[in-house]
């Protein structure tokens, strides 16, 4: 169970990457139902830690918790600045020991240099791609993703991506329900990317203009239905052909495939919070039929609904039992 999270305080460290990290992981959220976790800045060494801002973090703790904690986070840094020998030791121990490991954006470097990435998937800032891989070759660099995920260890894309690759590991420990109420905490999407794959495929994208946000929420309300791109082009008082032109210009996906990305975020969300039969699940959400559902399911979730139900059913409903008694 994910409980302890030490996220290591770097010299010249991005302070919007770290305060990602203190974001999902830092704040008290048992008030809503979410979860609580043991969070703490650490650093090699006490005292003033420098930020790419001209500002200073003060950190009060060493790197000893670091050693035993469940999830072990780095944040952004100078790409150029040897990492300290001790920060990549507690790293190496992480991963060894089982634990997670998460970096966010340039932050992947340091698991580089720690040597942790060696014949693994990773990813980093676009920006930077070319050189990880360039400076680690035994690393396969994945430069289209929001993160990747290889065994325990997370690694996310530039700036906002360390908020999805975070939360995935949220969702991974404690379910959707949990990962949801860290994300409507913080206004934020709970989940832009290919749910429980192992490797995140690619993002689904947020319309931009008001006029197809209202047609997608409008979408969201009636994912029961079919939903005909005919249909959706009349809703949105356009022809057929111009609707679908600037649906995908708008989201940088189909109609079609978007309706199945949130019918699948429906169906997790039924699966775990519902006791509904896969039958009555696959009608609410569209798919028409448990077959289909299980289809979606394999192909883009890499599972079936059933074995996420068991997974990810048994765990919010632990969840919510400790909640229960901790608020009691």
């Amino acid at each position: 169970m994910l409980n302890t999270v030490a996220c290591i305080a770097l010299p010249q460290m991005a302070p919007f990457e770290f305060g990602v990290v203190c974001e999902v992981f830092g704040i008290d959220r048992s008030a809503q139902g979410g979860p609580t976790f043991d969070f703490h800045v650490v650093a090699a060494d006490t005292g003033p830690i420098s930020t790419k801002m001209g500002f200073d973090v003060v950190v009060h703790e060493n790197l000893d918790v670091a050693y035993t904690a469940d999830l072990v986070a780095v944040p952004a840094s100078v790409i150029g600045t040897p990492p300290d020998e001790r920060v990549l030791d507690v790293i190496r121990h992480a991963v060894e020991r089982g634990a997670w490991v998460l970096s966010v954006c340039s932050g992947a470097f340091t698991l580089g240099h720690a040597g942790v990435l060696a014949g693994r998937k990773a990813t980093t800032h676009w920006m930077y791609t070319d050189l990880m891989a360039e400076m680690f070759p035994d690393t396969q660099v994945d430069p289209d993703v929001l993160f990747v995920q290889d065994g325990r260890i997370v690694t996310g894309a530039g700036t906002a991506a360390g908020i999805d690759a975070a939360l995935h590991i949220v969702r991974t420990e404690l379910g959707a329900s949990a990962a949801n109420i860290v994300a409507r905490r913080m206004v934020v999407p709970p989940q832009r990317d290919g749910g429980q794959s192992q490797f995140i495929q690619a993002p689904v994208p947020e319309c931009r203009s008001d006029s197809f946000a209202t047609v997608t929420a409008w979408m969201l309300e009636h994912l029961d239905e079919d939903l005909t791109v005919d249909l959706l082009a009349r809703k949105a008082l356009m022809s057929p052909r111009t609707f679908a032109r600037r649906f995908r210009a708008e989201t940088g996906t189909t109609p079609n495939a978007w309706l199945n990305r949130q019918r699948l975020l429906r169906a997790q969300q039924l699966l775990e919070e519902t006791s509904l039969s896969l039958e009555e699940i696959a009608r609410e959400t569209g798919f028409g039929a448990a077959a289909v559902m299980r289809h979606h399911f394999v192909k883009v979730l890499q599972t079936t609904p059933t074995a996420y139900r068991r997974l990810f059913g048994m765990r919010a409903e632990s969840l919510d039992e400790g909640l229960v008694a901790h608020t009691a």
